[in-house]
């Protein structure tokens, strides 16, 4: 088993999230609900990540799983 996540998508995934709320952000990249879990994982050694909004506004979550920013894209897709 790899270690390494499958590319869940080459395009961050924008997001208007609400301030307090929870987001299961998928590690795996196998989710069909990318970038959320949808349980894709089960049998392998990832988990999903909890990321939780400070504010409510626009982000743009990583689909591509190679993010420095965790959840949150920082343009490593254009590397792929």
């Amino acid at each position: 088993m790899s270690d390494i996540p499958n590319i869940g998508g080459r395009q961050p995934v924008p997001v208007d999230v609400v301030a307090g709320q929870s987001y299961w952000w998928c590690t795996c990249g196998s989710s069909k609900s990318q970038p959320f879990c949808d349980g894709s994982h089960q049998g392998t050694t990832f988990a999903p990540v909890e990321w939780v909004a400070e504010q409510t506004r626009r982000v743009f979550f990583c689909a591509c799983k190679r993010s420095a920013k965790g959840a949150l894209c920082d343009g490593s897709h254009s590397k792929l």
